[in-house]
Parts: C-alpha cells; sequence; structure tokens
C-alpha cells in the first residue's frame, strides 16, 4: 500500500504543490481545505489525472474536534497517516500598534495551534507503528522577523521551536520532524505586492527571482524521503539566499 500524506491547505498556492510533488513520489495525499471547495476539487482533479489515490477533506483546522474528526476519517479509509504536513497559514501586514487580540489570536490559531491540534491527532498512530514523519511550513521571517508582520514572524518562531522540541521528543519512536521556512514565493499571498515591490523582491534575492511553490515542495519532498532518514529537528530555507 502506498504511504498516505495528510496536508493541511492544500487547495491551492504551495499546499496545491506539495500534494502534486507527493502524488509523483507515490503517495496516497489527502487534501484538506477550509473554505475553497472549488479549488480543492480542482486540486483532486489534477491528482486523479497523475493517477493518484487520495481524499478530499473539508476541516478548519483551527478547530481541534474538526481536526480530530478529519484524522478519524483518513484513518478509517486507509488504516495511517505516514506524512502530516502543515501548511495551512496566512498572512498579513500591519504595524505592531494596529494589531487586535483578535487578530494576533488568529495568527496563532492558524499557525500554531492548528499544528498542535494536528500533531495531536495524528501521533499517537504514528507512535504505535513506531513510524512517521511531519514536515511543518514556516517562513524565513520565523527565523529573523519581519517588521509589520510581527504577528505572523511570532507564529512562524513558535513553529519552529515547536518544530525543534518535538522532533526530541518523538525521536526514539522513530519520527522525524522537520520544517521548510520558504523564502518570498509567489503565491496568492504576495496578491496585495506592486509588479515594481515584486522585482525589488527578486531584485534583493541573490539568486535573482521569487521562488516558485515547486520550489517548497521539493524540500518537503526531500525531507519526506529515505534520502533524509538522519535528518530530524532542522530547518531546510528555500530562500534563494535572502536569508543566511
Amino acid at each position: 500500500m502506498a504511504p498516505v500524506a495528510l496536508i493541511t491547505g492544500a487547495s491551492r498556492g504551495i499546499g496545491r504543490s506539495i500534494a502534486l510533488r507527493l502524488a509523483r513520489d507515490g503517495y496516497t495525499v489527502v487534501v484538506n481545505y477550509r473554505a475553497d471547495e472549488r479549488a480543492a476539487k480542482d486540486t483532486a482533479q489534477i491528482l486523479q489525472a497523475l493517477g493518484a489515490d487520495g481524499m478530499l477533506c473539508q476541516a478548519d483546522v483551527t478547530d481541534e474536534q474538526a481536526v480530530r474528526r478529519m484524522v478519524a476519517a483518513v484513518e478509517k479509509a486507509y488504516g495511517r497517516i505516514d506524512l502530516l504536513v502543515n501548511n495551512a497559514g496566512t498572512a498579513e501586514q500591519a504595524l505592531f500598534t494596529d494589531l487586535t487580540t483578535a487578530s494576533w489570536g488568529a495568527m496563532m490559531d492558524v499557525h500554531v495551534n492548528a499544528a498542535f491540534y494536528t500533531c495531536s491527532a495524528v501521533l499517537p498512530g504514528m507512535i504505535r507503528r513506531k513510524s512517521g514523519n511531519v514536515v511543518n511550513i514556516a517562513s524565513m521571517w520565523g527565523q529573523v522577523g519581519a517588521s509589520c508582520e510581527v504577528h505572523y514572524s511570532t507564529a512562524k518562531a513558535a513553529l519552529i521551536g515547536m518544530t525543534k522540541a518535538l522532533a526530541k521528543e518523538v525521536a526514539p519512536s522513530g519520527i522525524r520532524v522537520n520544517a521548510v521556512a520558504p523564502g518570498a514565493i509567489d503565491t496568492a499571498m504576495m496578491a496585495g505586492f506592486s509588479e515594481e515591490d515584486r522585482r525589488a523582491i527578486a531584485e534583493e534575492t541573490p539568486l535573482g527571482r521569487l521562488g516558485k511553490p515547486e520550489d517548497v515542495a521539493a524540500a518537503v519532498s526531500f525531507l519526506a524521503s529515505t534520502d533524509a532518514a538522519f535528518i530530524t529537528g532542522q530547518v531546510i530555507a528555500p530562500n534563494g539566499g535572502l536569508v543566511i
């Protein structure tokens, strides 16, 4: 039986690219989405065209009970989850003095609490099997911080801390936990940037371009593979040299 990967926030952008790459790697792919059913179905159609098995799972990953129901449905369908990719997230630019308790809490919910809920639901099965893999999608701003994105930077830094600590805890059970910290990736999250701003970011990046979702997917593919069998608690940073 093919290994099973659950990817949160996989209806579009980086999540969709990860789903397609893992399908090509031979995984059965579970596409989680919150609200964009059309995009999720589009992703499913592409996966079917690739000949991949899988399923769609609607769930708000900031809702612990919804996450538990989703994981139970996947385990009922396939018996296990071999790879969890915590990709769901959002970004927002705002001055720190303009942040509200609600906006701060929402950022922590989708990046930190959601990863806690998914890991809490998935890890017991991995521990029983003494095998498994978790990849958290962080950000370069979680490594160095970004002006006007304090809440986002804080959430991603927390996710990196969770990655490192959890990797130590579950390693004796044969489970690896790593993070991918992308740089400026050309997705819908950059829709608010002008073309001039996008060119400026590309010029600031040593490799001279914005990243592609496929660049992130390749890093996830590597960390999920046997080539990375001795790698855990690490942060892989596909950022074009913008943060070194």
